[in-house]
């Protein structure tokens, strides 16, 4: 039977251990390949660069600062995210309000559909 996310290749930058392999696991399951989890903006931002990626999932705060600069690449690209953090990403980076963010502490079912519909909205909305 074919998963929501078959064939897409999701990101996860997240630094909390436990709370990655869950999103990872989440993904794996809906049909994703996963790429991480990845605890810091830098390996982050070298995957954004070389690989083909279809979404990614965000914490705002990593190991080495924040996951802005990825969101800043993602952006450049094109490739669609969303923020799964506790904080509002809204008020600290305005740029970044039509965002999709799932709050911490995570329903599962609920970042699913997120990470779905905002790979869904990317399909529709591409050239094509």
């Amino acid at each position: 039977m074919a998963g929501p996310l078959d064939g897409r290749c999701i990101l996860v930058v997240e630094d909390e251990a436990a709370v990655s392999l869950m999103i990872a696991h989440l993904a794996v399951e809906a049909g994703a390949t996963v790429i991480g989890p990845i605890a810091d903006a830098a390996t982050a931002l070298t995957l954004v660069e070389t690989e083909a990626v279809d979404c990614a999932v965000l914490d705002y705060k990593l190991i080495d600062g924040t996951s802005l600069p990825v969101a800043d690449a993602l952006l450049e690209r094109g490739v669609p995210f969303l923020f799964a953090s506790a904080y509002d990403l809204a008020a600290i980076a305005p740029r970044f309000a039509r965002v999709p963010c799932v709050d911490k502490v995570y329903v599962p079912e609920r970042l699913l559909q997120t990470i779905v519909a905002v790979c869904e909205r990317a399909r529709l909305s591409a050239p094509g």
